[in-house]
């Protein structure tokens, strides 16, 4: 398996395209029923290759990630070769930017001393969605990029 087993809520969720998975290997749902009860590992193998399937999906379309800790926020644009990020950390410690009052507080002081903004760019390994993974395994979040570009215009200037 390349990435992870999708929960039983996300399998519940994609029970269509599941159905849709196993017809196009020819399994009917008698089958499917009798792989998972005299077969469990071989029902364990088309889970997960679904699982992969539907991560390679996802992970295909993805062009923003967000990571949000108290002190921190990293904000990730991804092209095809390329990983750029724009990186906020507060050195106020009674400022928490993952409340509302201290994104607030953030965006009423974004060019004060007590905020560092960064800019970091990377080239992507030979597998670009083995990347994104490692990165919303550590936390990150798929956006559609409003962060992203909004804090882009301050430090491009």
């Amino acid at each position: 398996m390349k990435y992870q087993r999708l929960t039983k809520e996300q399998l519940e969720e994609l029970q269509p395209e599941f159905v849709n998975f196993l017809a196009v290997q020819t399994i009917t749902a008698t089958e499917w029923a009798a792989l998972k009860k005299d077969k469990p590992e071989v029902a364990e193998q088309e889970l997960d290759v679904f699982s992969d399937l539907i991560w390679e999906g996802v992970l295909d379309k993805v062009e923003y990630l967000e990571h949000f800790s108290p002190q921190h926020m990293f904000l990730f644009q991804v092209d095809g070769t390329t990983i750029n990020l724009i990186s906020i950390k507060i050195e106020n410690k009674m400022v928490d930017i993952t409340t509302e009052e201290g994104y607030a507080w953030l965006q009423a002081n974004l060019m004060a001393d007590a905020v560092n903004l960064f800019t970091s760019s990377k080239i992507l390994k030979e597998d670009r969605n083995a990347d994104i993974f490692a990165l919303i395994k550590q936390g990150a979040g798929i956006t559609k990029g409003e962060l992203y570009n909004w804090f882009s215009k301050f430090v491009d200037a």
